[in-house]
């Protein structure tokens, strides 16, 4: 009998311009209502700034900035999501946070080469949950490391 590698994953799934994108619940800490994000000059276009969350500054990036996609409004649906890389908190600007799945990792695919943008280089596969098609996004590729940690500690 041969046993199957995949685990079960859950995935939160977020939106950014009518398509569903997906990241590990693991690697998220909460998700907020859009705030105050207090902006730093000469920093990455996508950094839209800082956040003071419960006492600990975070980077703010937005996904759509990020993705080479078109800025939007921000709206009552619109989210940020704290991811956990490492030792570093980061918050990603989204147009909202949709639902939690559990999906078989074995279903995971790799993603399209055809696939134009520059979303391309962030995402590391897709995922078919029902009728969906979900983006799986590498969060290691999302930000700079050295970009963000210059400010992920400084004083506001």
């Amino acid at each position: 009998m041969v046993e199957s590698v995949s685990t079960e994953v859950k995935l939160i799934i977020f939106e950014l311009k009518g398509k569903e994108y997906a990241i590990p619940v693991n690697d998220v800490r909460s998700i907020e209502k859009i705030m105050h994000i207090t902006r730093i000059p000469n920093i990455a276009p996508f950094v839209k700034g800082v956040i003071n969350l419960r006492g600990v500054v975070t980077p703010i990036i937005d996904l759509r900035r990020r993705f080479d996609l078109e800025e939007l409004a921000h709206t009552d649906q619109t989210r940020i999501i704290i991811i956990a890389i490492e030792d570093m908190e980061v918050g990603l600007i989204v147009d909202a946070a949709n639902d939690v799945v559990d999906v078989d990792s074995g279903d995971f695919e790799p993603a399209p080469e055809v696939v134009g943008g520059q979303e391309v280089d962030y995402i590391s596969g897709v995922v078919k949950v029902d009728k969906r098609l979900l983006i799986l996004v590498n969060l290691e590729r999302v930000f700079d490391r050295e970009e963000l940690k210059k400010y992920a500690r400084s004083e506001l």
